[in-house]
């Protein structure tokens, strides 16, 4: 058991702190697995990454391996990477395309909608010609749903639905297609894997957290020289935003809007990508595609494992109450392929194997999983902003940038799903 195990749920979480066991607890990991991560909507994978028939591509959902395939008929399941014979896994590339998948260890073969098709030495088994093969498939995730090409799993059979789940931070998502001229998103670029020894919580936190990037990321500003520093400075305009269930923002839209540059969100001018811009203008009128071009992609955290970067899409994995693996890759906005190359070059400048942006967020992230478990204070204070957070037209809370209103939002989430 551990140490403080005398302590529940709502003891460990308070307005404006929270109990640093919260991050390094194995018993409470394992209770976040299946309270959360086995229980809400988790985001799996992109439509765009299944582009034809039968295509499949292995995913996950928390630790667990899943298996998003585009059936026969078109349809996108999630089915568990687990022979229901003996538990082998019965996918081992991490992507391509087939009809059939067969396990190694005993050769049971499964359509890839998930029905048992057949065994290997069937008349080892009484009644083999007449046997009901309908309870011998791969598991299914029990709930698959999409909203705008994202793909999204629940383990729970019944819940809220995912467009509940979203509720307004769906918007967010909206944000993203519109920068595309044909109003669509494409994950085509290949993943980035960032393994860190660090708890997943202290990283859904940290991207959303406008505090640290002036002082973290302070050599990467000052060498690409994009003016990024100052969106995240105390004079500022930009936004923190809860929009609930999780779900969180640092809303930059108004230091663009008072720039009022079509495309600074991106460190870039128009006359650099006029392809681009002729094509936005096409699709949605001069007026409105400055709009676009204007405000940009949002900086937007989809709870517990989906966060929009504005040029990137991270994909949160735990693997460990310390472990936790950061899926990383480039937008790509469809109609866009002079914008999509300055994508996955700048993706590779930040967060490849020699970029500055992820390797100091990875170091704090490891600097405080070994900071949490020190004795005596264990308490840690997220009331930065507290006594200036209002709520937007919307009904939003919402503080300045460099505020801790989306740490509060995420630990009031957590405490609501652990509770439940």
């Amino acid at each position: 058991m551990s140490a403080n195990s005398h302590l529940d749920i709502g003891d460990r979480i308070q307005s404006n702190r929270v109990h640093g066991s919260l991050y390094h607890d194995e018993q409470i990991f394992q209770e976040e697995l299946e309270r959360i991560w086995f229980k809400t909507w988790v985001y799996v994978g992109h439509e765009s990454e299944l582009p034809n028939n039968n295509d499949f591509i292995m995913k996950s959902i928390g630790p667990q391996p899943i298996i998003m395939v585009r059936d026969k008929s078109g349809e996108i399941q999630l089915l568990q990477n687990r022979c229901p014979h003996r538990g082998n896994q019965v996918c081992v590339k991490q992507k391509g395309n087939a009809k059939l998948f067969t396990c190694p260890y005993h050769s049971w073969t499964f359509a890839n909608s998930g029905e048992l098709m057949g065994f290997a030495f069937p008349e080892g088994y009484e009644g083999h010609e007449t046997a009901d093969k309908s309870k011998l498939g791969l598991a299914k995730v029990p709930r698959v749903a999409s909203y705008r090409g994202f793909v999204f799993g629940s383990m729970a059979e019944e819940g809220p639905s995912l467009e509940d789940h979203l509720g307004g931070a769906a918007e967010m998502l909206d944000r993203v297609c519109l920068t595309s001229p044909e109003g669509e998103i494409e994950v085509t670029a290949g993943f980035l894997q960032h393994k860190t020894r660090s708890n997943w919580k202290f990283l859904v936190e940290n991207e959303t957290d406008g505090y640290h990037p002036a002082f973290v990321h302070s050599s990467i500003f000052g060498v690409a020289d994009s003016g990024i520093g100052a969106l995240y400075s105390n004079k500022s305009t930009a936004l923190a935003r809860d929009y609930g269930n999780g779900h969180t923002e640092i809303d930059l839209r108004p230091e663009f809007r008072k720039a009022d540059v079509p495309l600074q969100w991106f460190g870039t001018t128009a006359e650099r990508l006029p392809d681009y811009v002729a094509s936005m203008n096409a699709a949605y009128g001069e007026k409105r595609a400055r709009e676009i071009m204007i405000d940009g992609t949002p900086h937007a955290m989809i709870y517990p494992n989906l966060f929009i970067a504005e040029i990137q899409l991270f994909v949160i994995q735990p693997v460990a109450v310390n472990e936790t693996v950061q899926h990383v890759t480039a937008l790509q906005f469809k109609g866009a392929p002079d914008l999509n190359r300055r994508m996955r070059q700048q993706t590779m400048g930040s967060v490849g194997p020699a970029g500055f942006l992820l390797a100091d967020d990875s170091e704090m992230y490891e600097r405080t999983q070994r900071g949490v478990q020190s004795k005596n204070p264990e308490w840690l204070f997220l009331g930065r902003g507290e006594q200036r957070e209002y709520r937007d037209d919307d009904g939003f809370r919402v503080s300045h940038a460099t505020d801790e209103t989306p740490s509060r939002g995420i630990w009031r989430h957590y405490r609501a799903l652990m509770e439940a």
